[in-house]
């Protein structure tokens, strides 16, 4: 049990929160939510005590130990995997080497019969059982079981961690957290750099652990699947709702709504007795009345209604003008490092549509975006389409800034023209208006950043918009504003991003990146999530599903490898006539799977609203309930909905038979 008394912390002089209070208990799942700057990350360092507070106490009982997962890391890049993973045994190792001496101690000397030799003979066995008990001669398989747990391979394990990306580097972080048995962990945006597989296998990883967890994340299906208790800091402050996050977020709502009708009522209260007050004031035969009122008043207990931050960013990215109508086209495009990363990718991307990139860290998606920017040298046939005009928002544009720089002075080194006039009025669209626009980059937040970062791609209109994981640190709120902007946006996305939430109803197809190859799956991410988690096979043997292993761009020129050589030989290529073919198909393909959604959805409905019309049945037979007219009412009414449902899902069904036709 860790207990956190009357926290207070100020930068500047500027108080991040005052009189913090709570306890975390073993087997407690909290979240910690707030916006962006609120103080998440600098709680848990003054938690595992890598920063004072100004004034409170954190209370931790002796030999707790604490697991603390930083948002960024700092792995030495001249180890191995293995060498590092092995720095979560440091203790043991060392107990290992003191026993080693001594042993070599009591090998050279000869006095067996000295209190001396006793007690280090007795020194020994005490040593020696602690480190049995601790698991020291265990130590290696054990962390070869849990790298292996997290995806690697045992020919990884003597790899330098540099040849690793950030994803990969998070695991070797992880495991070394996960391999000391902490008795609580805290962990910092841990799904920042994670695949969805490694964002599943922590999901389950943590339900299962024994130890307490505080986490900070901004991933709403993460959070939701792990925590049962939600801790918000907001306006200098905390409240603690003993519920998973998206209970909270219906508590929260419910409770301000409460706060609100009560303290209108005692405003009014409170206005009545005023009035009566002024109005009898000097009336002798009121005298007594009055002074009821006024002791009411002094003994009344304000009511406060929770302050809520109604700042709010503002995104919308500007008018583009229109691209051609396949903006990206990949024919064999392949690239290769000291492994080869993908190849044969065949992919047509069309104007308008929202594709998602996703698959294991470290399986090209990043790689082919660079490919696709001519960032790096590949193979094969990349096209950019007609009058395609790209904005790139890369995986570390935020890092990437200059930190001696206000945030005024970012924009102002990249706008031109009449935008400079307005650059006071877009800062403060996006939360740094006024005092907050001369803050230095090296004094912000993660999500900060990443809104000064995402400010520079609204300078210049464009009709491609590439996000590499463009919601690592922002908050849930802001996430939700840029899944807005994307889906109002008119021109085309291509998305790379793990955060299911995000891209669930914002995308209508799913590239999966994995065993050097590129499929499509059409549907949205849940669609994909399903397919792949039904399907065991290998990727390179995957038939079934929405998944093909023929691509897309090979589909709508109907040719195989041998024919792309037969046409090198001499033979002339299919014509743009094909490919709109084949185009038209995947439209089809598109609305069949919408369609079949919308009448998966309206069955399930149809069930719950027979199921309920047998429950009023039920009690209208009854002689008491005979003449209630809510239950009557109810009756009509469920009617009628399931009537109207049936006719939607007739129009439908004849609408997806002509579809199939």
């Amino acid at each position: 049990m860790i207990s956190i008394e009357n926290l207070h912390i100020e930068f500047s002089a500027r108080p991040l929160y005052d009189n913090v209070s709570f306890v975390i208990n073993d087997r407690d799942r909290i979240a910690l939510v707030g916006k962006n700057g609120a103080g998440k990350s600098t709680l848990l360092k003054v938690i595992c005590g890598m920063q004072q507070p100004t004034s409170g106490t954190v209370a931790i009982p002796n030999e707790t130990k604490i697991g603390y997962l930083p948002q960024v890391m700092k792995l030495q890049d001249d180890t191995t995997v293995r060498d590092e993973t092995r720095k979560a045994f440091a203790d043991t190792i060392r107990m290992g080497e003191q026993l080693h001496d001594m042993e070599h101690e009591m090998a050279e000397r000869s006095d067996y019969e000295s209190e001396e030799y006793m007690a280090l003979v007795e020194k020994f066995t005490t040593l020696h059982d602690r480190f049995l008990m601790l698991g020291g001669e265990q130590y290696e398989a054990e962390i070869e079981r849990t790298l292996q747990g997290l995806g690697f391979e045992r020919k990884d394990l003597e790899r330098p961690t540099a040849e690793f990306s950030g994803g990969w580097r998070m695991r070797i972080e992880l495991a070394k957290i996960l391999l000391q048995k902490p008795d609580i962990l805290l962990l910092d945006e841990p799904t920042n750099h994670l695949d969805i597989e490694s964002i599943q296998w922590l999901e389950q990883y943590l339900a299962q652990a024994s130890c307490a967890v505080v986490l900070v994340s901004h991933d709403r299906a993460f959070i939701d699947n792990v925590t049962n208790r939600t801790i918000e800091i907001t306006c200098g402050h905390i409240e603690d709702y003993r519920v998973k996050y998206s209970e909270y977020v219906v508590l929260r709502r419910d409770r301000r709504e409460q706060q609100l009708r009560a303290y209108e009522n005692q405003q009014k209260e409170i206005a009545e007795a005023k009035e009566f007050i002024e109005r009898f004031r000097y009336k002798p035969t009121k005298a007594v009345q009055v002074q009821q009122r006024i002791r009411q008043l002094e003994k009344m207990v304000p009511i406060e209604v929770d302050d809520v931050d109604n700042s709010a960013l503002r995104l919308k990215f500007p008018p583009c003008l229109r691209s051609g109508d396949y903006p990206i086209i990949c024919e064999d495009v392949e690239k290769t490092y000291d492994r080869q990363i993908f190849a044969d990718v065949n992919l047509i991307i069309k104007r308008g549509e929202k594709v998602a990139f996703v698959g294991k860290n470290g399986e090209g998606k990043s790689t082919l975006v660079k490919c696709i920017m001519n960032e790096i040298p590949y193979g094969g046939t990349l096209k950019i389409g007609h009058n395609t005009q790209i904005g790139y928002f890369a995986q570390n544009q935020a890092q990437l800034l200059d930190e001696n720089l206000t945030v005024f002075e970012t924009i102002d080194r990249v706008a031109k023209g009449e935008i400079r006039l307005r650059i006071n009025d877009i800062l403060g669209a996006f939360m740094f208006g006024g005092e907050e626009n001369e803050k230095k980059v090296k004094v912000l937040s993660g999500g900060e950043r990443s809104r000064l970062a995402m400010i520079r791609l609204l300078l210049e209109p464009v009709n491609l918009l590439i996000l590499d994981e463009p919601t690592n640190h922002f908050d849930m709120k802001s996430k939700d504003v840029l899944k807005e902007a994307i889906k109002a946006f008119d021109g085309t996305a291509i998305i790379v991003s793990h955060d299911r939430e995000f891209l669930d109803g914002l995308v209508e197809k799913v590239y999966e990146f994995g065993g050097g190859k590129v499929r499509e799956y059409l549907g949205g991410i849940y669609d994909w999530i399903r397919s792949h988690d039904n399907d065991t096979t290998e990727l390179e043997g995957r038939q079934g599903g929405k998944a093909t292993d023929t691509t897309p761009l090979q589909a709508a020129k109907g040719e195989t490898h041998a024919a792309a050589r037969d046409e090198a030989a001499g033979k002339t290529m299919p014509s743009d006539n094909e490919i709109m073919s084949y185009a038209e198909r995947k439209d089809r393909q598109k609305q069949a799977t919408r369609i079949q959604k919308q009448i998966n959805e309206i069955e399930k409905r149809i069930a719950e609203l027979d199921k309920r019309m047998q429950e009023l049945d039920t009690l209208l037979c009854k002689p008491e309930n005979a003449s209630d007219m809510k239950l009557v009412n109810e009756y009509t009414e469920v009617q009628q909905k399931q009537e109207k449902d049936m006719e939607t899902w007739t129009e439908l069904s004849e609408k997806l038979e002509e579809i199939k036709l």
